[in-house]
């Protein structure tokens, strides 16, 4: 499995297809953004520790689209390579083996997102 967009041609898409979905004048799809973005907010549990569950949520549901989001905001606060592969366990022990596939994309994009921001890094200093 191929990983067929770069990771900044995803995050443009995700931008571009929300902007127009809570610009469609239906309220309710509004409601829904506000109370998924609020969810990941701060709170008793860390940014990070909420985004890498979303993450096992999202493997074990079995959303690729959703695998990437969260792998990219996860990295966004701090996670760590070592966090992100016991997240990927945790959702490998709950799902059991139709997770496989979808541990095989999340390490290709965690491999992106890493070299992506090492590449980000070095070109900064």
């Amino acid at each position: 499995m191929e990983i067929k967009k770069k990771s900044s041609e995803t995050r443009k898409y995700r931008l571009e297809m929300n902007d127009r979905i809570l610009t469609s004048g239906f309220k309710d799809y509004q409601k829904f953004f506000a109370l998924d973005n609020k969810a990941y907010i701060e709170g008793a549990l860390s940014s990070k520790t909420k985004e890498l569950m979303g993450l096992v949520g999202s493997m074990v549901l079995r959303c690729n689209d959703c695998i990437f989001y969260h792998i990219d905001r996860s990295i966004s606060e701090g996670a760590t390579e070592q966090e992100l592969m016991e997240s990927f366990n945790i959702a490998l022990v709950i799902g059991g083996s139709i997770v496989i596939p979808h541990l095989r994309y999340a390490f290709q994009v965690m491999d992106e997102l890493f070299s992506e921001q090492q590449s980000n890094t070095e070109t900064n200093e």
